[in-house]
């Protein structure tokens, strides 16, 4: 259990002044580097997703189709994505703890690549959701077994920047995929692609020999071993519930988590819908139109998305820092208030392509830095029977009621408020969304400079 007695334990060679990384080995390495890409690549798949949600629903439905139905059906492909999202992370999650990371990992990786891939070659709204959901089941487990496996593997003093590493890496798979975007925004322009937006999918398929990696590199923690030989009930759900410290933290990281989860998905990742009629409206003037306005749209989008994510690698790293010198409660309140009103700020104020340049980055970075906490708090929440069933429950359980929030901005936006500046409205009405993390906060245990609870 965490207790204010336990000591956080050293790496081989190193000192409590040490830096964190001192005394690691080659493996402590390997894993990180794997696990990293994995996450990587995973968060690459969902944001060639936010990338192409809108003009994939523009295709799909037909010449004609009116903004706001392109809007609604885009919340609700996103609510689709995002419970299949959940389902994931519930189902691999348990199989984390019960089959092992390693192997769920191979899982994961092949689920959420092979299906991205498949996506290229939808036909209508309908295949293209399944596609969607398939591919998020993947998506949703690779973060819990991901981190686990890097907390377990890790000494305690290297663990939360280790952590914090992992998360800020997920950033650079959403500019991998931004910066496809751009590039097959020039080709879309040029005339070489007729629609970028199946080309972007057909790139998510690149990460799949990544499993074989796994499967060559990677072996189980041995605190994992330890714990089945042991024979403890791994991955048992129910445990969750019925012990009182788990259930206190579960529900406390489930909110936490569901605040964040809502802000960026709900939120900050339609501020590429919100900033699109801004771009076509000033390229229009420039005398731009067809498939020359569509590509440089679609290459304007992409550099928007690497603006948000180099923001957003910033904010992870600030997050990891911010914690060590206060702890993880002092972290998440800063980082809750400073996302609330930066977002709200933003979807109110950008209004030119000028303001993308520090409007964005910023909101990027107080986001993120959100999930920077998640990857380093949610660990540290369980023992090892449960720490990827509890991770993924807090991480991923909240999915299923943040799913209501992209069809939330979506019905706001076409149905609710009116008008040119709909969009605006409807992002600052949900950025209220991140006083839920603050609310759960005073009941958050601290967990700074304790060990793995076993």
């Amino acid at each position: 259990m965490i207790d204010g007695t336990a000591k956080p334990s050293l790496a081989s060679g190193a000192t409590s002044n040490s830096p964190w990384y001192r005394g690691l080995t080659a493996y402590h390495w390997m894993v990180l580097a794997i696990a990293s890409l994995g996450w990587m690549f995973d968060t690459m798949a969902q944001q060639l997703f936010n990338l192409a949600r809108r003009p994939a629903m523009a295709d799909l439905l037909g010449p004609g189709a009116p903004d706001a139905m392109v809007s609604e059906q885009a919340g609700y492909s996103t609510m689709i994505f995002m419970m299949g999202w959940a389902v994931g992370g519930v189902v691999f999650g348990i199989l984390g703890d019960r089959l092992g990371r390693t192997k769920t990992m191979i899982l994961t990786i092949l689920l959420y690549s092979g299906f991205t891939g498949l996506s290229y070659f939808s036909r209508s709204v309908w295949d293209f959701n399944v596609y969607r959901f398939l591919c998020s089941l993947g998506v949703g487990g690779q973060f819990a077994v991901g981190v686990s496996l890097v907390a377990e593997i890790m000494p305690d003093r290297a663990r939360p920047n280790a952590l914090g590493i992992l998360q800020a890496l997920s950033t650079v798979g959403n500019m991998v995929a931004a910066l496809a975007g751009i590039a097959l925004g020039q080709l879309e322009r040029s005339g070489a692609v007729v629609t970028a937006w199946r080309w972007l999918f057909l790139v998510g398929a690149i990460p799949a020999p990544l499993a074989l990696l796994v499967f060559m590199k990677l072996r189980e923690p041995e605190q994992w071993l330890k714990a089945r030989a042991e024979g403890k009930r791994m991955g048992h759900f129910g445990e969750l519930f019925t012990d009182p410290i788990w259930r206190r933290n579960s529900i406390v990281g489930m909110l936490l988590a569901f605040a964040g989860v809502v802000g960026l998905w709900g939120i900050g990742f339609f501020s590429f819908d919100l900033f699109r009629p801004v771009l076509e409206r000033s390229f229009r003037a420039e005398g731009f139109s067809g498939t020359d306005l569509a590509g440089k749209t679609t290459t304007w989008i992409g550099i928007t998305s690497l603006l948000q994510n180099a923001g957003g690698f910033l904010g992870v790293y600030a997050f990891t820092l911010l914690t060590q010198r206060t702890n993880r409660r002092a972290a998440f309140a800063a980082s809750f208030l400073a996302a609330m009103l930066m977002t709200a700020f933003t979807f109110w104020q950008l209004r030119t392509i000028g303001q993308i340049f520090w409007m964005i980055p910023l909101m990027g970075f107080t986001q993120l830095a959100l999930f920077g906490g998640y990857a380093i708090y949610l660990p540290e929440l369980f023992p090892t029977r449960l720490r990827s069933t509890g991770t993924s429950f807090c991480y991923n359980t909240g999915r299923f009621v943040a799913a209501i929030g992209p069809l939330s901005l979506g019905l706001l936006t076409s149905r609710v408020y009116h008008g040119p500046d709909a969009m605006r409205y409807a992002g600052i009405t949900m950025s209220a969304v991140f006083l839920i993390g603050l609310a759960a906060l005073p009941f958050a245990p601290e967990t700074k400079g304790h060990p793995l609870p076993e």
